[in-house]
């Protein structure tokens, strides 16, 4: 039954997983699997998805905008099949030139990009959420500085797209140490692990921080406990900073769950 009837954009931070692993029946993986699943069924259907993927990075904030996109296997050593999945959403052209005009006119300058198609921080999810592919999709890139504020600030361009059905995602992970993820889950590890959870949660949906406050955290994210060893290098984190940017206020619902034997969350907006 679908329960939300906003019309401002709908706007959600996944946790995405390892690579195709949601998709090839991995148990670590299950939780991920039911709560994207639980999500879609609760939101009304889009009719368009921006995706931000921790697994583009551009000199500037790049926009796709072909109209058939394939897609990039940006993965390695899984199983043959896995190279196979497909996911023929249609891209949105005109969605595309509409965030492009609303990012220059905001003074973030931005291109298009007809030929790239859409990597896996976006069709292992939404294969996930809507594996019927009838949604439009554009993905945008982050920008390769890697710069909280400057991500917020992206968020903040975007939600004034005049698109009330639009979808933004965030397609990155709460926690993404690749080191950690493949070994032994120490005291020590599921100490750091949790300490940053429990920070990001509090900072995401804490209705009693001021906007300043919120905005201050996040633009100050390496301030927070074990910060560096949960994100050794912040690209899976910062599709939160626009997905925040686009709403600047707390969270409406927050997910916690074991991704990969490692605590994650999920946000919605």
């Amino acid at each position: 039954m679908n329960m939300r009837t906003s019309t401002a954009p709908t706007v959600l931070f996944l946790s995405h997983g390892g690579g195709p692993m949601p998709l090839l029946g991995d148990k670590d993986h299950q939780e991920m699997v039911g709560n994207l699943k639980m999500i879609a069924e609760t939101l009304l259907k889009p009719s368009a998805i921006l995706v931000i993927s921790a697994h583009w990075e551009e000199d500037i904030p790049t926009i796709t905008s072909g109209n058939t996109p394939s897609l990039i296997y940006d993965y390695y050593g899984f199983p043959e099949e896995s190279y196979r999945i497909q996911y023929p959403a249609p891209g949105a052209p005109q969605l595309a030139h509409a965030l492009y005009q609303q990012l220059n006119k905001d003074g973030i300058s931005a291109k298009l990009d007809e030929q790239r198609g859409f990597d896996h921080g976006l069709f292992i999810p939404l294969k996930i959420m809507y594996p019927d592919a009838d949604i439009p999709c554009i993905q945008l890139s982050l920008k390769n500085n890697l710069n909280p504020l400057e991500h917020i600030k992206l968020g903040e361009s975007i939600t004034k797209l005049a698109n009330d059905d639009l979808l933004i995602i965030g397609s990155g992970f709460s926690f993404h140490n690749m080191k950690a993820f493949y070994s032994a889950n120490t005291h020590d590890t599921k100490t750091k692990n949790e300490a940053f959870e429990a920070w990001l949660i509090d900072t995401c949906s804490n209705k009693s921080l001021s906007e300043k406050e919120r905005t201050g955290r996040l633009t100050n994210w390496e301030n927070a406990p074990h910060a560096r060893f949960c994100h050794p290098r912040e690209e899976h984190l910062l599709p939160l900073h626009v997905c925040y940017g686009a709403t600047k206020q707390a969270c409406s619902q927050y997910f916690e769950l074991t991704i990969l034997n490692k605590k994650a969350s999920v946000y919605l907006w």
